[in-house]
């Protein structure tokens, strides 16, 4: 499933916080916007999943105005990862992971071998089937970030949107639930702030400055020394990694 923003325009009050975007992301692939604080990741990202209403422009999957489709038909194409999510309610990790089924259910429907099956499957393809009945409290950071995305997939999208996903991971976590999600047969569009993430895990990045595309391409395209520093105003080498071929930037002190 393909996703495509048209001349993308948002803000609050009088500041404009994402301005006149447009871009296309293909069926299949991994995007990741990067961009300093304050730059309109987490908004555009919002923008896209349909959760925020643009001033003006369009967003379309597969060619068709997402402001046409109705809610609930639509959440059973697009899923969002947040940053980060708590709750204090005792429940397991399959009761997290049944939420993903709403969208699929009426009001009165009982719970269904498909339904079973989704959540089932969900669970395996981020590793925590064998914690299915552990308390959701006793989980680390990183099974709690793998459980939401189980959620997320267990609502049978084509399109998975994730908001620093990696936030207050440890790199082992860091890098397995990217790899996760690199590895899924879904279009994935992630906002990082990791530049070296990004370039070891999406296909495309796009770089965002003050609401606006200042680049986009390949890693090897697009992260070069001079956008880094008029964009993020840092000094550092960057050079292709021994392990991966990849971009690996140094920042230097």
């Amino acid at each position: 499933m393909t996703i495509a923003a048209r001349n993308l325009t948002w803000g609050v009050r009088r500041r404009t916080i994402v301005s006149d975007i447009s871009l296309d992301v293909a069926q299949g692939e991994t995007l990741g916007l990067i961009g300093p604080n304050g730059s309109g990741k987490s908004s555009l990202l919002r923008l896209l999943a349909g959760l925020k209403r643009p001033q003006s422009g369009k967003v379309e999957i597969d060619g068709q105005d997402i402001a046409r489709i109705p809610r609930r038909a639509l959440a059973r194409q697009l899923a969002f990862v947040q940053q980060s999510a708590a709750t204090d309610t005792n429940v397991s990790v399959r009761d997290v992971v049944r939420l993903g089924r709403t969208p699929h259910r009426s009001a009165l429907a009982g719970w269904t071998p498909a339904d079973e099956a989704a959540v089932a499957s969900a669970l395996n393809r981020v590793a925590m089937e064998g914690r299915r009945a552990q308390p959701w409290q006793t989980l680390s950071g990183g099974e709690k970030q793998r459980v939401h995305i189980a959620r997320a997939l267990a609502q049978d999208p084509r399109i998975l949107f994730l908001d620093e996903p990696t936030n207050h991971l440890d790199i082992h976590h860091q890098i397995g639930i990217l790899r996760m999600v690199r590895d899924l047969d879904l279009t994935s569009i992630v906002a990082l702030h990791d530049l070296n993430l990004a370039a070891m895990f999406c296909d495309r990045i796009v770089v965002l400055e003050e609401g606006r595309i200042v680049a986009s391409g390949t890693p090897g395209t697009v992260l070069n020394t001079d956008l880094l520093r008029a964009v993020f105003r840092v000094e550092a080498d960057i050079a292709p990694s021994t392990a991966t071929g990849l971009p690996h930037i140094r920042f230097l002190a």
